[in-house]
């Protein structure tokens, strides 16, 4: 039976990487994007970091750096995973790779040539999707992304993100079979603020989704 791997993002503080862990997501992202409700502080991420147990990932989440900032986004808080989740071009994603995860603002228009420019470059690890406006909690056209995925056969690992929520990742799953999924405001009672019950309602819907 495949897995669907699960990554708990926007996590805060070591409370919420612990329920995560416990519930038992795969990752978490923490979240260094100025502006952002989500947004850590590089010495609490390195903390979070420090307590997550063996084997569970970190992914730092950035937005639009260049090499210089992202290395000082690197080195305050490092963790095994980057997230490139602006407008980067390939040479400044291959430069702050390798173990780089390239999110795509999903686009039905554009997403078959976002797969492909992304896949082929080697420092992407795996391609994450999210909805048009990242952490907005929009959901995007799934049926549509499974049939650019098989369009275009990715040879990298997708991750499915945008408005993912315990009463839809089952269909999502069902649709798109990532490799993982992403949640962050389906796992929030207000925004920004992670609630432990919704992350177990979220790990609970997907290993039940798995096990169809």
């Amino acid at each position: 039976m495949n897995r669907t791997r699960i990554k708990v993002c926007g996590v805060q503080d070591v409370e919420t990487a612990r329920a995560a862990a416990d519930c038992g997501a795969d990752a978490v992202g923490l979240v260094f994007v100025e502006g952002s409700p989500r947004l850590v502080d590089p010495e609490v991420g390195r903390e979070i970091v420090s307590k997550l147990p063996p084997f569970m990932i970190s992914v730092a989440v950035v937005r639009d750096l260049d090499l210089d900032a992202f290395s000082e986004v690197e080195e305050a808080c490092p963790c095994a995973y980057a997230q490139m989740h602006g407008d980067e071009d390939e040479p400044t994603v291959a430069a702050c790779g390798p173990y780089a995860i390239k999110a795509i603002a999903f686009d039905p228009a554009t997403i078959v040539a976002e797969l492909r420019r992304w896949s082929r470059l080697a420092e992407v690890d795996a391609v994450l999707i999210d909805g048009p406006r990242a952490g907005s909690g929009e959901t995007i056209d799934w049926t549509s992304l499974a049939a650019a995925q098989k369009e275009v056969a990715v040879p990298k690992p997708l991750i499915l993100a945008g408005g993912l929520n315990a009463a839809n990742v089952a269909e999502a799953i069902d649709v798109v079979k990532p490799y993982a999924v992403d949640v962050s405001s389906g796992v929030e009672s207000q925004r920004g603020v992670k609630d432990p019950d919704l992350i177990a309602a979220f790990c609970d819907a997907v290993r039940l989704a798995d096990a169809r």
